[in-house]
């Protein structure tokens, strides 16, 4: 029985209620939740479609790890009797978001004091060398465990972290692989004597990988409730639905329910309909305990939905504004803990509900609740790639990013330098900016070390950008996104313009075995992205942040861009 204080509420003003009524009908007729309990490939495309049937081992994982869990545990105390003090997880996109999602929630200093981490937990998902400094600065090398996570096995970031950290420690039972069966990772682990090699599920894409080892193993290394999040996860299926028509501009209508569906797949059938209506900027506001949320679920729905020229934009850690700073290509998901009530964010939902933008209020129990929520998400998600005949479990521009930075790193092999890229002027920004009105979006995108301080920088210029324009704004750090919005900004519709940021700090760091530094292979990346961007014909800009602290030099080119506009 599903608990109702968790029964997600949904608000769909009139005007949008015939955006979604053909899906309702198709999903039903159709069977999509029948299908997508006996893992129907053909819901998805004609059978033998590739990465579709060998994709839906996420569907079963969390009770098939459940079966695993006794010697994962063992072997997370026997490490820890080796006196562990830090776990750095080397991964990028679906190796390690899912991790930073749980490390923030659980972790020392996150929302739950109760349960203290075992170990603390550092993600490390930037080639950026003062990140790279900063890590190693923040453990004893030689009391951290380090993980090397990739599906592939193959992945650039983690290989070349692992290199610069195996130089260090020089110790093979230090580290551990999380890989899939017969990678090349799996390979490197056996030759280097990693301690453990853990074997990820190949029927299962990365950013569908939280319950899966490349999520369960560094949770159980942290010490937290591994237990709880795998036995949860199946009550997504069972989560209720409560749905709230508007009328007007969004005044309170009647209980029209689910029409029997699971909230899951209701829920992925109605973003699908309001997306092809124009409500394709899926914008979450979260609860404060479940930080780093956004970051997963961004990943989860850009790459799973943004290809073929449709999809939905996710937007995650926006600040959030009055309704009328919204463009009418907006929805919101709101992610409430129930057990940490916060009556001023209720308010401002609920008026943006008034206002009349579609609004779904999916309640939360908390970072214990995780494993329920990323399987609904899950579920919401596929159920989206049917509503837009898509694959949702495919990424055919990801490559683009990959082979981009190959052909640049070739070029510095041959040539010692990279290609110069031009700095926007005055002109360029205006020009890239100021007509950024809905439908279009903003991508500002940050080839720098990530910090608080430079996220607050941020969300500054994502304001400012807003109140000049209702343009929707995301901010990612690169490479990070690469693996995540990366798609739906080559792959989606092309509504966006692009704003690179970039800053290298004093230090490098050598990457052992290769004739590239970290610095070198960070622009690389970001160039290799910007020339693709071009190649697409989008609208794409870069701006070198000068000076010691980039978040100073950003809040200056903000001060500039709303002068400008």
């Amino acid at each position: 029985m599903s608990d109702p204080t968790l029964t997600v509420e949904a608000h769909i003003p009139d005007a949008l209620q015939a955006a979604v009524a053909d899906k309702l009908t198709r999903v039903k007729d159709e069977d999509v939740t029948g299908r997508i309990g006996r893992e129907d490939a053909t819901l998805w495309g004609p059978s033998g479609t590739p990465e579709i049937a060998n994709r839906l081992g996420w569907l079963t994982i969390a009770e098939r790890m459940l079966g695993e869990l006794g010697a994962l545990e063992l072997f997370a105390a026997e490490a820890h009797d080796d006196e562990l003090e830090d776990i750095v997880l080397l991964g990028m996109g679906g190796s390690s978001l899912a991790p930073e999602v749980l490390r923030r929630s659980f972790g020392p200093g996150g929302p739950d004091p109760a349960r203290p981490a075992r170990a603390r937990l550092h993600v490390l998902d930037s080639t950026d060398a003062a990140r790279i400094r900063a890590i190693e600065s923040a453990v004893d090398l030689q009391r951290t465990l380090f993980i090397v996570s990739s599906k592939s096995g193959g992945t650039i970031e983690p290989l070349s972290l692992f290199a610069h950290f195996f130089s260090l420690v020089e110790e093979g039972n230090r580290f551990v692989a999380i890989t899939d069966p017969g990678s090349g990772l799996e390979a490197l682990a056996a030759k280097h004597a990693f301690l453990r090699t853990f074997a990820g599920d190949p029927d299962i894409g990365g950013r569908y990988s939280a319950l899966s080892a490349f999520g369960i193993v560094p949770a159980a290394l942290m010490g937290i409730g591994v237990l709880s999040l795998l036995e949860g996860a199946p009550s997504a299926w069972e989560t209720g639905l409560e749905q709230e028509t508007g009328s007007g501009s969004g005044g309170s209508g009647g209980d029209s329910g689910s029409n029997g569906l699971p909230a899951a797949v209701w829920l992925g059938a109605t973003l699908s309909g309001l997306a092809q209506a124009g409500r394709d900027k899926l914008t979450f506001v979260i609860s404060e305990t479940l930080p780093g949320l956004g970051l997963w679920l961004e990943q989860l729905v850009a790459e799973s939905t943004g290809k073929h020229g449709t999809g939905i934009l996710p937007v995650a850690d926006e600040p959030l504004g009055d309704p009328a700073v919204y463009g009418d290509d907006r929805v919101f998901a709101y992610l409430p803990d129930v057990h940490t009530p916060d009556p001023e964010l209720d308010r401002k939902v609920r008026a943006l509900s008034d206002a009349g933008h579609p609004v779904f209020t999916i309640p939360t129990a908390g970072p214990a609740d995780l494993g329920r929520v990323f399987l609904l998400a899950e579920l919401a998600v596929a159920v989206v790639g049917w509503g837009l005949e898509i694959n949702p479990f495919d990424q055919p521009n990801v490559q683009q990013a990959k082979d981009a930075t190959n052909r640049v790193l070739s070029g510095y092999e041959a040539e010692h330098e990279l290609p110069e890229i031009a700095d926007a002027d005055d002109a360029a920004l205006r020009a890239l900016l100021r007509d950024a009105a809905p439908p279009s979006y903003v991508a500002i995108m940050g080839y720098l070390q990530p910090s608080p301080e430079f996220d607050a920088a941020a969300a500054e210029l994502r304001e400012t950008l807003r109140a000049a324009t209702r343009a929707t704004t995301t901010f990612g750090y690169g490479p990070r996104f690469l693996h995540s919005t990366g798609q739906f900004h080559k792959g989606g519709p092309k509504t966006g313009r692009f704003l690179q940021l970039i800053h290298d700090g004093p230090e490098d760091v050598e990457i052992p075995g290769k004739s590239f530094t970290f610095t070198t292979l960070k622009n690389a990346q970001a160039i290799g992205d910007l020339e693709t961007l071009r190649s697409l014909d989008l609208p794409a800009e870069r701006v070198r942040l000068q000076g010691e602290n980039p978040a100073d030099a950003l809040r200056a080119l903000t001060a500039k861009i709303k002068e400008m506009l």
